[in-house]
């Protein structure tokens, strides 16, 4: 990948995400999914990490994914969709680990994750966010081995990069790369993000538009 074509993804991904990109389907179970079309990429990760916020700030909406300072406040899929013909989702995940409700509750979100991983053709890749204050937990790692078994292409992202110092970053950014050693379907490369402040969005941009290329080959 050239210089110059990282550029021109980096502008493609920067004309997509500044569409109006819409809510357009919310799954509380596998048999209520919407029917595949295009290309979708889900966003994982720990209760609070920060994917409805990240979500928002690819877009550039404020309100375009709901964001709760409440531990598992996503329970379902929540689907959007782009403009135009882009043919690109996002799929919003409910969150995993510690969540303010019950086991049963708890169990069966794990297994609609569990499940749409493991069958969705339409799903391109799967993003992994991590938040850059705590790094890779156990509970992370459990997801890593069933991504790992799904066959599903996955990156990881580091949340919250604005909230802990340079070193404390590279810290945690040697940490995961070094985990993902031992993930071979893992794509090697962690992406180093803050909502807030809008690093890293148009690198996570140019990503997808570099799947929508090879998709479309």
């Amino acid at each position: 990948m050239t210089a110059d074509a990282d550029v021109k993804l980096v502008e493609q991904g920067r004309k997509l995400f500044a569409g109006d990109w819409q809510f357009f389907w919310a799954s509380p179970s596998v048999e209520t999914l919407p029917p595949m079309a295009g290309m979708e990429v889900a966003f994982a990760g720990r209760s609070n990490v920060g994917k409805s916020s990240l979500i928002n700030a690819l877009t550039g909406r404020n309100a375009l994914a709901r964001t709760s300072h409440t531990p598992g406040r996503t329970q379902e899929l929540i689907f959007f969709e782009g403009p135009g013909k882009a043919g690109l989702r996002l799929v919003d995940m409910p969150g995993y680990g510690y969540a303010s409700a019950s086991k049963t509750k708890v169990a069966s979100w794990t297994a609609l994750i569990h499940k749409f991983l493991q069958g969705r053709a339409s799903l391109a890749r799967v993003y992994v966010l991590v938040d850059a204050r705590h790094g890779l937990k156990d509970v992370d790692l459990d997801v890593l081995k069933t991504l790992d078994k799904s066959a599903v292409s996955y990156q990881l992202v580091l949340t919250k990069a604005d909230q802990v110092k340079r070193a404390e970053l590279e810290e945690s950014l040697a940490g995961t790369t070094a985990a993902l050693s031992r993930h071979p379907a893992a794509f090697p490369d962690v992406l180093v993000t803050s909502s807030r402040s809008g690093a890293g969005m148009p690198e996570l941009r140019a990503a997808m538009m570099r799947l929508l290329g090879e998709r479309a080959r």
